[in-house]
């Protein structure tokens, strides 16, 4: 296992599907054991989601890696008394189920708190436990639109569009992260475990920043601007000769390292770009400028050139380009593990980097489903 800071921290981890076993996941990467307890024959919803290597869902692998697998059927007494076994021994619970599906099975939290006090129980839910949609649905897709998150993605005029990643899932599977850790630290000194609730939605509403700012202060709906900074310019994608680039000057001192990069001094003293509120005002007529100047050399020039004026700026990768870049190979960000039927596969690493522990080059096997019955129950019965 990862040794981190939450070694000899075990993890009961009901979750299925993403945002909860992204969080475990996290843990995981943190040095926590997370044992893994899926529906007998099925398992975890996402065993059956493609892509797949010589059988295998990649998308399941790639969250739940490092993990162990039991089965265990909670409406079957001989099962559910395994799984209070594990209870009785864990630090942490993490389940995603809808709101009262624990309560039904006689785990809900105020069950498992009269029975294990210092058992910390963190959910992650659509919407939460509390609130007039608390039994509803959801999925990632759903809170993304009903969040105001798709309502600022995208270009002006242009149909829906999701956030290419599943935000939904992957904000609130770190924000349960965060609680889960929190409440380790506090019962330190309370001696007590506590309930983390954390709905998706909320979590939407949580990343919205700079729209809320704008909403709450000026009384006007944000709606979506492409790929430029509703408050800071020049902050967007701009047309080179070959390509497009990532331009970020976000101050006035960087705008004006920006103008002596692209020749374009003139362009700092302007009266319509002299400070970022009239650059943003401007910022149709400045984005033209820009793009005069941009369209005389190639995407990898300009990022030379600015590169030595300290002007932030980068390109637009693809996936594989992103996944090959030199900074990404530096800082251990695709990761490897070794399966006994797919070989070796890659798959992104752990963020979090800390001075106090190694962060390993691959990562622990992939459960089969109930392939670590045995070992699991030696342990905790």
């Amino acid at each position: 296992m990862t040794q981190g800071p939450l070694s000899g921290i075990t993890v009961v981890d009901l979750t299925r599907v993403l945002a909860g076993p992204y969080c475990t996941m996290v843990l995981l990467d943190l040095g926590a054991r997370v044992i893994k307890v899926e529906p007998p024959k099925v398992g975890d919803d996402a065993r059956a989601f493609g892509p797949f290597l010589k059988g295998k869902s990649a998308y399941f692998m790639s969250l739940n890696r490092g993990k162990e697998s039991i089965a265990l059927d909670l409406k079957n007494a001989a099962d559910k008394a395994i799984f209070h076994d594990l209870l009785a021994r864990a630090d942490v619970l993490v389940e995603n189920y809808r709101p009262g599906t624990m309560e039904k099975l006689g785990l809900g939290w105020d069950a498992l708190h009269a029975k294990y006090p210092k058992l910390i129980y963190a959910a992650a839910s659509g919407f939460g436990h509390s609130g007039p949609y608390s039994k509803r649905a959801a999925y990632d897709m759903v809170v993304q639109g009903m969040g105001g998150l798709m309502s600022v993605t995208g270009h002006p005029g242009g149909p829906p569009t999701r956030v290419g990643t599943s935000i939904g899932d992957i904000t609130a599977g770190l924000f349960t992260a965060i609680g889960i850790s929190s409440a380790l630290f506090d019962r330190t000194r309370t001696g007590t475990g506590v309930k983390i609730d954390v709905a998706m939605l909320d979590c939407q509403i949580a990343i919205l920043e700079n729209a809320i700012a704008r909403y709450f202060s000026t009384g006007q709906v944000p709606g979506p601007l492409g790929a430029r900074h509703p408050s800071i310019t020049p902050f967007e994608a701009f047309k080179a000769r070959d390509g497009h680039l990532i331009v970020a000057a976000g101050n006035d001192a960087l705008f004006a390292k920006l103008c002596e990069a692209l020749g374009r001094a003139d362009l700092a003293r302007n009266p319509l770009f002299v400070t970022n509120a009239t650059r943003t005002d401007h910022a149709a007529a400045l984005r033209d400028e820009i793009e005069q100047a941009l369209a005389g050399k190639t995407v990898g020039e300009w990022l030379d050139i600015l590169d030595r004026a300290g002007v932030p700026s980068g390109p637009i990768n693809d996936v594989k380009q992103a996944l090959e870049d030199p900074q990404i190979a530096a800082r251990n960000m695709v990761v490897a593990i070794d399966d006994k039927d797919v070989g070796t596969l890659r798959m992104a690493g752990n963020p979090i980097k800390s001075s106090g522990y190694a962060d390993p080059t691959t990562r622990g096997p992939v459960p089969d489903l109930d392939g670590d019955r045995a070992r699991i129950l030696k342990d905790f019965r």
